[in-house]
């Protein structure tokens, strides 16, 4: 996700920034933000939890002490204490949120929590920039060394750490990988402590970050932190075509956001009925052919017809249990088939009809012959002359 202040430059080429302190409202200033609900919120600045988030490269984060009380804002730079040396890492959050994080995580509130040493200063920026621009260069050298050596793995990323003595490798595999001889080969050629980090393939995907087939950036480099199994069964109690190029995410796994509206879809279930069988009625033996879930309406379709005929479920769980009981239903609709007319009846009332029209027409016939008659002129016999 690009940043939309970062649009103004200084004299040196950098981004200015909105000079917001980590708060940006476009989102994409840090990766793996959250939201601070709490921070409108008068809180006791005497009993502020001591203990912060930090972010580092890559969305990972720690939690650590804030010993010395610093005055932090979210998206300060702060150098933190790890095991041999010091790292430099970003404020993703503080507060009483940071408390109900690590009970969710399971950190424990002890002495192993990790102190941070101070703010950064621009000399510590400076230098964490230089040690950055090795991260490319080593990656592609430390490919063809594992080419050479034909290790099946792949290394996804490299992470040098801010004072420039260790290195961090991700990688991933699908079997137990013997990097001993990779490892010296890395450390007399790039003169570092190396260490060798195996991650899952969402996890790698999550690191190098991308879009998605929805056109937003990838759920696992934004928010998501916590990657549970995905199963086939998920794309099925969805109705969704199980197909592996469609299911699939940049990783190569079943897409996380399969599982998003799960329970959902689960709760819509309980009220669908399960058909096991067709539907049995006199017109034939109907196959269900797709379900709605929502709206709680079953196609089924007649193994002779190419018609899909919508059944609400309350019908079919009707149908269901008179199949049960040994009766069949005339249609999927109808219980009882219409009554046919007999043609006789039909044919009785045509022929009242006729008989009634044709005695008018034989009446008025009657009547015009009498008028005829009538308007007739009288014509007398022919008079016998005498002789």
């Amino acid at each position: 996700m690009g940043c939309a202040c970062g649009t103004e430059r200084t004299e040196a080429g950098k981004v200015k920034g909105c000079n917001n302190n980590g708060a940006c409202q476009t989102g994409g200033c840090n990766k793996m933000n959250v939201f601070d609900w709490l921070s409108n919120m008068d809180m006791p600045t005497n009993d502020r939890f001591d203990i912060v988030e930090i972010r580092f490269k890559g969305g990972q984060k720690d939690f650590y002490r804030n010993v010395d009380k610093l005055s932090l804002t979210t998206g300060d730079a702060v150098i933190v204490e790890i095991p041999n040396g010091h790292h430099l890492g970003h404020v993703s959050m503080q507060g009483e949120l940071v408390r109900l994080q690590m009970q969710k995580k399971k950190v424990a509130n002890d002495k192993s929590v990790k102190k941070i040493y101070r703010l950064a200063h621009q000399k510590d920026l400076e230098k964490y920039e230089e040690v950055k621009k090795r991260e490319m260069p080593t990656l592609y050298r430390t490919r063809e060394i594992i080419r050479d050596l034909k290790l099946n793995m792949k290394l996804s990323d490299i992470e040098y750490q801010a004072d420039n003595t260790k290195a961090t490798f991700f990688y991933s595999a699908e079997d137990r990988v013997d990097f001993r001889e990779l490892i010296k080969i890395l450390a007399s050629e790039f003169k570092i402590r190396v260490e060798m980090r195996q991650i899952s393939l969402r996890q790698e995907a999550g690191r190098l970050g991308g879009i998605g087939v929805c056109g937003r950036e990838l759920c696992c480099s934004t928010w998501l932190g916590d990657f549970k199994n995905v199963a086939t069964s998920a794309a099925r109690y969805q109705n969704l075509s199980l197909n592996p190029s469609k299911l699939s995410g940049q990783c190569g796994r079943l897409k996380c956001c399969l599982n998003y509206e799960l329970e959902t879809y689960m709760d819509a279930l309980e009220h669908i009925p399960k058909i096991e069988a067709p539907l049995k009625t006199e017109q034939g033996d109907a196959m269900l052919q797709k379900t709605d879930i929502f709206r709680k309406i079953m196609w089924f379709g007649y193994s002779q017809e190419n018609t899909w005929f919508p059944i609400n479920v309350d019908r079919v769980n009707e149908i269901l249990r008179m199949n049960r009981e040994g009766k069949k239903p005339a249609s999927l609709e109808e219980n009882v088939a219409a009554e046919k007319v007999p043609l006789s009846t039909l044919n009785s009332d045509l022929e009242s009809l006729d008989k009634k029209f044709s005695g008018k027409s034989k009446k008025k016939k009657r009547k015009n012959k009498k008028r005829k008659n009538k308007n007739k002129p009288h014509q007398n016999p022919p008079t016998q002359q005498k002789g």
